[in-house]
């Protein structure tokens, strides 16, 4: 009795019509329990600010690149299976100090999210559809056995990390900072198993437009040798597990001229996402109707929060079909033969809509049309209503229950010198 308690004994399982017997197995009752954590609230009330003495200067907007420089504070709190959530803390952004033996760094228990806040022409700070990142982060903290605090907690921590840190929001179009809240597994052991501690943080990164001289639509390489994700998986969780294996494919078509990976699934060929993306076809179907089209949220396509906000928007104009539903490369290349395809575009947080020009599956050059009326743009006309709708919103320029403005808070500040010290950096220009 190596584990100790009950145990449940196997004579055989049956895969699909085929007996397998399993000698004298023995596996513990805590093996099988599912690990209900309680979803908690943090608490607020108790929350300190320590606020830097050395605030960092602010890199120009034309030298800012994706996730490299980091606001001024961080947002953390820990979580035990005895005590539950502390008091989150919020302090100047640094290292955090982990056990070599955390089951994040051995077992990749780690989730987290990417989202934006906005800064309005009135200097309002916005936040893109937080709710849904939240229950996308809790789908995913269930996944890996994580706990997870309720929504009210989320939000507004959220919130608070924002408003510390609200001058490191850049202005104007295509600016925006980048949020990532994360979620780690820190218990100490070796074993597998379900976290007895966590910890949660964000941290936070002004970012530029995506294309900051253009749309520039992508080239993809449906690289059948590689697989993100399958049935029964961890594809509809945004888990770090599921990026670290798309890098050296994405190094590989990167090395033969291609933006990004289509990543395929199964014999047919099924389109899933586009990189991190998720995919959408606008085309015209074998009835002759206008239809936008993306694969359907199973556990292998990840719900991304861009991609929902699309399907809103488009069921709203009503102007053509929306669909979910499996995409094959075949029904790809029979449109595109049949002149049915007028424009293929990623949807992503990071992007917002990445138009596609063309993709690279076995020995075909797949050419995707853009727009027909300019043969120089590099986007097509609905993933650029997509974009434009979408920014006003984000930028509030529209009224809109999407966009959730952050309120200004006082907060409980613990200096780590005397006031009057340092002096804080201007916002951005």
């Amino acid at each position: 009795d190596l584990w100790g308690g009950t145990h449940i004994m196997l004579s055989s399982i049956f895969f699909r019509n085929s007996r397998i017997n399993v000698p004298n197995t023995r596996i513990s009752k805590q093996t099988v329990k599912l690990n209900h954590n309680a979803i908690d609230s943090l608490q607020m009330e108790s929350m300190i600010v320590n606020r830097t003495p050395t605030p960092r200067t602010k890199p120009t907007k034309d030298r800012l690149v994706f996730g490299k420089e980091f606001s001024d504070h961080m947002l953390e709190a820990d979580w035990s299976k005895e005590r539950g959530w502390t008091a989150p803390t919020v302090r100047p952004f640094g290292n955090i100090s982990i056990s070599p033996s955390s089951t994040v760094l051995h077992y990749a228990i780690e989730c987290f999210e990417g989202m934006k806040a906005y800064k309005d022409a009135s200097g309002d700070i916005r936040i893109f559809r937080p709710e849904k990142n939240y229950h996308r982060m809790v789908q995913s903290a269930h996944r890996l056995a994580l706990p997870m605090m309720d929504k009210s907690s989320f939000l507004a921590s959220l919130n608070k990390i924002v408003d510390v840190d609200r001058d490191w929001v850049p202005e104007g179009k295509g600016y925006s900072l980048y949020l990532r809240p994360t979620l780690i597994g820190t218990g100490t052991t070796l074993g597998v198993g379900p976290a007895a501690n966590a910890k949660f943080y964000v941290i936070m990164s002004p970012v530029g437009p995506y294309y900051s001289e253009g749309w520039k639509a992508v080239k993809l390489l449906a690289d059948e040798r590689y697989v993100r994700a399958w049935p029964g998986g961890t594809g509809s969780a945004k888990v770090g597990g599921n990026y670290a294996p798309t890098i050296l494919p994405q190094m590989e078509a990167a090395s033969r001229g291609f933006s990004q990976v289509l990543w395929l699934f199964g014999p047919e060929h099924n389109i899933t996402e586009a990189g991190t993306m998720n995919f959408f076809m606008f085309w015209k179907n074998k009835q002759g109707d206008p239809e936008l089209v993306t694969p359907p949220l199973d556990s292998v396509i990840l719900p991304g929060v861009t991609r929902d906000s699309i399907i809103e928007l488009a069921k709203t104009w009503g102007e053509f079909k929306v669909t979910e539903r499996a995409i094959t490369m075949q029904d790809l290349m029979d449109g595109l033969k049949e002149n049915r395809v007028m424009e293929c575009f990623g949807a992503g947080t990071a992007a917002v809509v990445s138009p596609i020009k063309m993709i690279q599956f076995q020995e075909n050059q797949l050419n995707i049309p853009l727009d027909p009326k300019d043969a120089k743009s590099e986007i097509g006309p609905l993933a650029r209503k997509f974009a434009d709708k979408l920014a006003q919103i984000q930028y509030g320029e529209v009224d809109h229950p999407w966009s959730v403005v952050v309120p200004r808070t006082e907060w409980t500040s613990i200096p780590l010198i005397f006031p009057g010290i340092a002096k804080p950096q201007a916002a951005y220009m």
